[in-house]
């Protein structure tokens, strides 16, 4: 048994207590050298035991380093973004980083700030997640600490995780027109210009790779979208194309939020899914697998994906002159009962 301490518990009250030098301690710590795993399952299991927390401050001061990196997102009111924080916290805690979070919903001037926060050495890095390049930090600052970009805005700059947005939607649209949906509507792309985010360009060109590979016209009255991207955005795309008596009889939602409201308002209309109209959502959150009926949806691997970002602005904070480097994830379709049967269609409802 440790001796009683008064006060916070010290790397040498952990290294007394592991049978270790402070130096392993420390090396366990910073991982700037190499420790063997059972001595490191002993440190760690005594820094659980004496509640242990390092004193980043003091860390800072020897390596130039907080600890911390930030993580911004646009709308932490998502399950998508619940999930993907979920995952990356856990990735940068598995690589010996607290983390904080911010929310920059549509105001660049939040990046900003957190660049700033970098600049200070306040935390090590960022993880940003912005809608449209123009507005972005990226786009206008040339010097930036390290960055890793996730998400689909396409620059050069810094490095940058993705899903391939547009081949996901076009190999979506492509399982709906096997299933025999020949007029497809989309909820989350159009071309309004105050409404073109990156992702909602991307999978709506990839819509309509899959459409012109099909032979289908695509109209634009059955593209519809609504900011912020949620349930009710789903809704309203529903009801917008049922008061614009547009011929449909498939739906493709940008994301799993927007078809889950899709879902809800085409049911409050008497529209059958799928026997009338095929739902289609994209990003595979929990939610998607306990709808009625299940969604189909195009999915990936977020811990995959969080463990590349985390590497790679890790990678980033320790040698700032290597090469941008973009890393793509894998996505592939999940087919479930929202497009399990060959659609009728609606036409024209009143």
């Amino acid at each position: 048994m440790p001796k009683q301490r008064s006060g916070r518990a010290t790397m040498k009250d952990v290294a007394a207590l592991a049978g270790v030098s402070a130096k392993t301690v420390s090396n366990v710590l910073t991982g700037t050298a190499a420790v063997r795993p059972e001595t490191q399952q002993r440190v760690e299991s005594a820094m659980r035991e004496l509640d242990f927390v390092p004193n980043l401050s003091a860390r800072g001061l020897r390596n130039g380093r907080s600890g911390v990196i930030a993580i911004a997102l646009p709308d932490l009111a998502t399950a998508y973004s619940a999930e993907m924080l979920h995952h990356l916290v856990n990735a940068a805690h598995r690589r010996g980083f607290a983390v904080q979070i911010e929310e920059t919903a549509l105001e660049p001037e939040r990046e900003q700030d957190l660049v700033s926060r970098a600049r200070q050495h306040l935390v090590d890095g960022v993880v940003l997640n912005p809608i449209r390049i123009e507005d972005s930090v990226v786009d206008r600052d040339d010097r930036l600490p390290p960055v890793v970009l996730i998400g689909e805005v396409e620059q050069h700059v810094t490095d940058r995780v993705l899903v391939d947005s547009r081949a996901g939607a076009r190999d979506a649209v492509a399982h709906l027109v096997a299933q025999g949906a020949r007029r497809i509507a989309a909820i989350g792309g159009d071309e309004q210009a105050g409404l073109a985010t990156a992702t909602s360009r991307l999978r709506l060109a990839g819509m309509r790779d899959a459409l012109d590979e099909a032979g289908l016209a695509h109209d634009r009255r059955r593209e519809i979208n609504a900011l912020p991207w949620n349930l009710e955005a789903g809704a309203i795309g529903v009801r917008t194309l049922l008061e614009r008596r547009v011929d449909f009889d498939a739906v493709l939602c940008f994301t799993d939020s927007i078809a889950v409201g899709a879902l809800h308002a085409l049911a409050g209309a008497g529209v059958r899914v799928p026997d009338d109209v095929l739902v289609c959502g994209f990003d595979d959150i929990e939610q998607s697998r306990y709808t009625t009926p299940e969604l189909t949806t195009v999915s990936f691997d977020r811990d995959e994906f969080a463990r590349a970002t985390v590497a790679l602005l890790e990678e980033r904070i320790a040698a700032r002159d290597i090469p941008v480097r973009a890393v793509a994830i894998g996505h592939r379709v999940v087919v479930r009962a929202s497009t399990a049967a060959a659609p009728r269609g609606i036409s024209a409802r009143r």
